[in-house]
């Protein structure tokens, strides 16, 4: 099962896919980019069908706190 993990000694203690150095962040950005699970998987071959899964379900958990990020418009120059 993959598992998110945080290490401060990667990335400065970002959450990445654990054995990779791959941040959530990051994966979420493709995904927001338009990028198929399947061409991250093409791009990234150590992540799995399994860790984009553990990624989204990591930002799920992550938005259930109470503290929410202003969302800026397409207009204002930020998406």
């Amino acid at each position: 099962m993959a598992r998110i993990v945080a290490n401060p000694g990667i990335l400065g203690g970002k959450p990445i896919v654990e054995g990779t150095r791959l941040s959530v962040e990051h994966i979420l950005e493709l995904l927001a980019s338009g990028m198929s699970h399947e061409e991250i998987i093409e791009d990234y071959p150590l992540l799995t069908e399994e860790s984009i899964r553990a990624v989204l379900g990591y930002a799920a958990k992550a938005l259930r706190n109470e503290i929410f990020i202003p969302i800026v418009s397409d207009r204002d120059g930020d998406s």
